[in-house]
């Protein structure tokens, strides 16, 4: 008789061990050679050395599935200890699984693009409206990446621009005041990995959060780092955003030209990149546009009806433009064709 502890490392054992503990009872069930106790994240077993081998092993493939697809179910425990391959739960283009267990899948032939993107380059700018999935996506892909171990850790960042009102003083420490602004980031986080294992992830920094500010002197290694809302950087952060990249780290810029809060004074960083880096090797860029919004159908309509007014607003202006150089006896300008 002998005994071993398995520690529960890359999962949430609240789902490996299931709604009252149902999936650990019934792998009891399914040893009764061996005693088992399950506290917290480590399993303590006590039994014949042949038996807790093949015991080990199977847990070793259930922690797998678990992580990959944040469910546990009572046929994959059984098709696994009995040495059959569990039913697959979606193939094709599944970046990763939700807590819920459903499959978070490009939903758009742009998301796809953003997918192949990422596969194909070091860096990604991600250009597109309010809910076409820039951000949601991108996440995705950290995730999967992160759960693969092809990375250490997520870097997150955005620049805390206020959109269009000032909110003044905010009580608390500094993550008390910086978490409004990344507040979108935590909840596609949320979605994707389990609250307890999250939860570890920050307090150990393998996930950090950060406002793009505090990205000045650092090097990146072995990471995916996404900049959200880039659209509100100026042309020096970004740059200096840009140049954090080290070995091993993969960024992805998201933006929407449409929401820029920088003072009229300013010109976005994003724009100037966008101007600058095209053509340059290794940098891919993919354009989603109003037919890839994933969000209530109201949406899409709500940007159409933006884009309407302001190609009729553009159009006021110069003719109002040319009229005023006609009183001036100048030549007016064609107007620009949409």
């Amino acid at each position: 008789m002998i005994e071993k502890l398995i520690v529960l490392e890359d999962i949430d054992p609240v789902i490996f061990y299931g709604v009252n503990n149902a999936n650990i009872q019934l792998i009891k069930a399914l040893y009764p050679k061996l005693r088992i106790v399950a506290r917290g994240n480590v399993i303590k077993v006590l039994g014949d050395e042949e038996e807790m081998c093949a015991f080990e092993e199977n847990i070793t493939k259930l922690e797998k599935y678990c992580a990959e697809y944040n469910s546990l179910k009572e046929e994959v425990i059984i098709d696994i200890i009995k040495g059959n391959t569990p039913q697959a739960e979606q193939s094709g283009n599944v970046i990763v699984f939700s807590v819920t267990g459903k499959p978070i899948i490009p939903r758009s032939e742009n998301q796809l693009k953003l997918v192949e993107g990422f596969a194909k380059n070091d860096m990604v700018f991600a250009i597109g409206p309010a809910g076409s999935g820039k951000t949601y996506t991108a996440i995705a892909l950290a995730v999967r990446a992160l759960k693969n171990k092809e990375i250490k850790k997520i870097i997150l960042s955005r620049p805390a621009v206020e959109a269009g009102e000032k909110l003044g003083f905010l009580p608390g420490d500094m993550k008390d005041k910086i978490d409004p602004y990344l507040q979108p980031l935590y909840d596609a986080l949320q979605d994707m990995i389990p609250a307890a294992k999250l939860k570890e992830y920050m307090e150990l920094n393998i996930i950090q959060i950060a406002p793009l500010a505090f990205m000045r002197g650092r090097t990146l290694n072995d990471a995916v780092v996404i900049l959200d809302e880039a659209q509100n950087t100026t042309a020096q952060q970004i740059k200096m955003f840009l140049t954090r990249m080290g070995m091993n780290t993969k960024m992805i810029v998201t933006g929407d030209m449409t929401q820029i809060d920088l003072p009229a004074s300013q010109t976005s960083g994003l724009v100037q990149a966008l101007r600058i880096l095209k053509g340059v090797k290794g940098i891919s860029f993919v354009e989603l546009n109003k037919k890839d919004i994933v969000r209530h159908k109201l949406v899409e309509r709500i940007v159409d009806a933006y884009e309407k007014f302001d190609k009729e607003a553009k159009a006021e202006r110069e003719k109002r433009k040319n009229e005023q150089l006609v009183l001036n006896g100048e030549r007016p300008v064609k107007l620009a064709k949409e």
